[in-house]
């Protein structure tokens, strides 16, 4: 961004790449689809790089609210001074904290989660998919993530992304509104898990292998991460992957040669 800045330029969007797209091994190759998917559409884009600090969701979740004023409050300097207006992100927490939390604080943007955005550029005809779709037929089953589904009731975005790949979606039993959490939210995904008979992301995981899927699609990086350790658990690995839907998409679609390629 500060590049761009510096050239007179202004960026379409900003991409929030946020602390687990940046810092997970896993969760860096689904940032990679998204560039690439917004490289492949011709979007105009920015990342703010080492300016980009944690939106404070774990903390405020966590029970820290002053540390999560305090991070929001840089944040929003930043975006603010940057007169930043869109922003796309790969992570519901992101998503979430941004869009409805930020505004009291003076942050008042536009605020997509990737599956919004990729819809988008699908209608728009910006992102056009192969004629060889490489999951038609394949067996999928979609996890909701809390911070898209039930906080802000967005359950078409991911949906109506999936279909274009041309394969079977095959529901859970708890899904839409009455999806099960994988067991990371409100800052869960960052301390032990409390006494009980069963971890909560191994349940969500067995429901969803319920439908013998080939993939199990997922949203956002922590669920990501709870779905692929439930897998892993079932001893399932050979059977059944977990890809983001944004990876799902970028092997799915016409991509232009890039930088992320």
């Amino acid at each position: 961004m500060a590049e761009m800045t510096a050239a007179g330029q202004t960026p379409e969007v900003l991409f929030w790449v946020g602390c687990a797209g940046s810092f997970d091994d896993r969760a860096k190759r689904i940032t990679k689809a998204i560039a690439k998917i917004l490289h492949a559409s011709n979007t105009s884009f920015a990342v703010l790089g080492q300016e980009e600090s944690c939106t404070g969701d774990p903390a405020k979740r966590a029970g820290n609210e002053f540390l999560y004023q305090m991070q929001a409050a840089q944040n929003i300097a930043t975006l603010n001074g940057y007169g930043i207006q869109r922003i796309i992100t790969g992570c519901p927490h992101c998503f979430n904290i941004l869009k409805n939390e930020y505004p009291e604080l003076g942050g008042q943007y536009e605020v997509l989660h990737h599956t919004q955005f990729i819809r988008e550029l699908i209608e728009t005809g910006k992102l056009k998919m192969k004629s060889d779709a490489p999951f038609k037929g394949k067996r999928i089953t979609f996890h909701d993530p809390c911070y898209l589904g039930r906080a802000n009731g967005e359950y078409l975005a991911p949906r109506e992304v999936i279909a274009k790949l041309d394969a079977e979606l095959f529901e859970m039993r708890r899904c839409k509104q009455n999806a099960m959490c994988c067991g990371a939210g409100g800052a869960q995904m960052f301390k032990e898990a409390e006494p009980g008979n069963k971890e909560v992301n191994h349940s969500r995981t067995d429901e969803a292998l319920e439908n013998n899927p080939e993939v199990i699609a997922t949203g956002c990086p922590f669920c990501n991460t709870m779905m692929t350790d439930g897998v892993k658990n079932a001893n399932q690995e050979s059977d059944v992957v977990v890809r983001d839907i944004a990876e799902l998409i970028a092997e799915s679609a016409d991509l232009l040669e890039s930088p992320t390629s």
